[in-house]
């Protein structure tokens, strides 16, 4: 572990609109860790009080602690992963870009791989970001980053019919796709109540939004907002409903009418971003080769709750 103490720069909120103005946080932004060459992925365990990121080129996943301001390697030779997400019993879901799959960490330390391949036994491109539904399906991207150089994978050719966006079934396992007509899908968020799902396309450099049916199949898709620095990348939604996207200037605060209300300028592209805390009002930031963080006066949307249905299962193989 390497404990740092954190480099500050002075929040730069960027009000465009009124409706922005009352939004604010900390006057200055902590750099808690540099050194990565891409920085993705960041995801908050609430019960251990500390962030898990990723460093795709250095294959490595991270580890930042929050009661001690350390930072650690996690995993080394970690499939080069991408996106991480926390599920409903506290573990880690991760995209690779190396195993071109979806795999969850179990509270023991051994993985299962969730996702890898489709019914005919073509592999996936690279899972890219990933996100849990109440009901326990695991839902993700996969465009071809992870394979179209050795930087952030293995170079491969493409075995699928297009970049598109997926469901793992959470009693079967069966992966099925929920959206086809997408470039480069990448982030993904689901609104507070599961009712929407918003999906970035990094290529077209824009967010969509998706009406989910109870069935879990995804009508609309009307675009929301446009980029207008590089493109987008990872999002969250508060618990508002506003969207906050991760692009080449810093943060872009959508509101849920599409208006560009706002942006939390930063000295990096950015990547990804997650709120965390045990108020959910601590944001982290991954930005190129380092993490910021600082407290905001929003709140991180709050996921619905599920039962407990007994110990750990559901699909893995």
């Amino acid at each position: 572990m390497l404990e740092t103490a954190p480099e500050t720069i002075a929040t730069d909120f960027e009000v465009l609109d009124d409706r922005f103005r009352r939004y604010g946080g900390d006057a200055r932004t902590e750099r808690i860790f540099t050194g990565g060459r891409w920085l993705e992925g960041p995801a908050w365990f609430p019960a251990g009080r500390y962030l898990v990121f990723s460093d795709i080129p250095n294959d490595r996943i991270m580890r930042w602690d929050e009661t001690t301001g350390c930072v650690g390697v996690l995993r080394r030779d970690g499939g080069y992963a991408n996106g991480h997400t926390v599920d409903r019993q506290g573990r880690l879901v991760s995209c690779e870009h190396g195993g071109r799959r979806v795999t969850r960490t179990e509270h023991d330390g051994s993985v299962t791989v969730l996702a890898d391949r489709l019914a005919d036994g073509r592999r996936l491109n690279s899972p890219n970001d990933v996100v849990e539904h109440s009901d326990g399906s695991i839902w993700f991207t996969d465009p071809t980053y992870g394979i179209d150089t050795d930087y952030e994978g293995h170079r491969a050719a493409s075995e699928t019919d297009g970049c598109h966006v997926y469901r793992v079934d959470p009693v079967d396992g069966t992966v099925r796709v929920v959206a086809d007509d997408l470039a480069m899908p990448n982030g993904l968020a689901f609104s507070a109540d599961e009712q929407q799902l918003y999906i970035v396309d990094s290529h077209r450099k824009h967010v969509r939004r998706f009406d989910v049916a109870a069935d879990a199949g995804l009508s609309g898709g009307e675009v929301i907002a446009e980029c207008d620095a590089g493109t987008f990348d990872g999002l969250r939604l508060d618990d508002v409903g506003r969207l906050w996207l991760a692009a080449h200037d810093g943060l872009h605060c959508i509101d849920p009418d599409g208006t560009l209300i706002g942006k939390l300028r930063l000295p990096e592209v950015t990547s990804n971003l997650t709120f965390g805390g045990p108020q959910r009002n601590h944001l982290f930031i991954t930005a190129t080769t380092s993490v910021y963080a600082l407290r905001v006066n929003v709140t991180g949307v709050r996921r619905p709750d599920r039962p407990w249905t007994g110990p750990a299962g559901g699909p893995g193989r």
